[in-house]
């Protein structure tokens, strides 16, 4: 009897040490995710939380899923009172590991109401996650392209492109270092239930210092690349700016641009400006009026100056800010005097 205790006994004894040295590795291995991925660059900076591995794990699962893409996929989870994006990046992305304390500290810096807000990150993991705002109206790229799409007047439209503008006009030339998007599209402009746009995604942006704004890795979506950024590595703002006269072109169209049928939007556009046409036909029906013609004209033709393959004959983007402002007002003083 006394020799069966005993080995029970030591059987627990066993089993505790076995569950404490596995405790020590999980909580060791933690740690050394936590020091590699900028953990304590991190707990300096301000505007930024740093979450435990266990406040985000439970809304990692396949029913919290609510997009995928070239960088990671998104889940929508509740943190408190607050609905939240977590941001799981893929393994080996564009962000090196070394990288990232300084890209998050960047993006929770960039406080803009057009810009999807940074809450905070997860480092205790082997590929960090981010944590961001949640925006419950989807991508510009879904109201746009979806099957199910719903009407979308000419104002709602302008009042998108003048705020995604404003917010990417702030990323170039109103923080205290220059921030390149790399990556516009309608897809990384999220809206809220009111059609505001906020810009996201721009994780992959390159923070400029010197002569350093050239990258061998081409990034980006080949619809609406730069194709002088794709011949030269080169990642300027006058990228973005071309991206985002890509942009203009569906939001006038509500036709996808697609780098497989060789960019048929953008050379039907060009085409219609180089042949002084005017491109009526290329408008979606459902904002051709007559009283709109001349503004949907200057539209496409800021479009067309942001595509110019010279790039510095490309506007800066605070300038197409400006000009967007300039005429969502026309248009709104118009509308009221119909």
């Amino acid at each position: 009897m006394f020799s069966y205790v005993g080995i029970i006994g030591g059987i627990s004894v066993i089993v505790v040490i076995s569950f404490l040295v596995l405790l020590h590795k999980e909580r060791r291995k933690t740690r050394e995710f936590y020091e590699k991925n900028g953990g304590p660059t991190l707990e300096r900076a301000k505007n930024i939380k740093i979450f435990k591995k266990e406040e985000l794990v439970p809304i990692l699962k396949e029913s919290n899923l609510i997009g995928r893409g070239g960088f990671g996929v998104v889940y929508k989870g509740t943190l408190g009172k607050e609905q939240v994006a977590v941001k799981q990046p893929i393994s080996a992305s564009l962000l090196e590991n070394d990288q990232f304390a300084n890209e998050v500290i960047i993006q929770s810096q960039v406080i803009h109401k057009n810009i999807v807000r940074l809450i905070g990150c997860c480092l205790e993991v082997g590929t960090p996650l981010l944590v961001y705002e949640f925006l419950s109206g989807g991508s510009l790229d879904d109201i746009l392209h979806s099957k199910d799409k719903k009407p979308l007047n000419l104002d709602i439209r302008l009042s998108i492109a003048v705020e995604s503008a404003d917010g990417f006009a702030y990323m170039h030339s109103k923080t205290n270092t220059k921030i390149l998007h790399g990556d516009v599209k309608p897809a990384n402009i999220l809206l809220d239930d009111k059609f505001v746009p906020k810009i996201s995604d721009f994780g992959i942006s390159r923070l400029l210092a010197g002569d350093k704004d050239h990258t061998g890795k081409v990034i980006g979506d080949l619809s609406y690349m730069d194709p002088v950024y794709l011949q030269s590595g080169l990642l300027t703002e006058k990228s973005d700016v071309y991206s985002f006269g890509v942009v203009l072109l569906e939001l006038i169209s509500r036709k996808k641009a697609t780098h497989s049928d060789n960019n048929s939007l953008v050379k039907s556009f060009l085409e219609a400006h180089n042949n002084w046409n005017r491109a009526t036909e290329l408008f979606d029906n459902e904002i051709v009026v007559a009283e709109d013609l001349e503004l949907l004209q200057n539209l496409a033709g800021m479009a067309v100056e942001c595509l110019n393959l010279d790039v510095d004959q490309r506007p800066a983007m605070a300038d197409i800010a400006h000009r967007l402002l300039i005429l969502n007002k026309s248009c709104r003083s118009s509308v009221l005097g119909r």
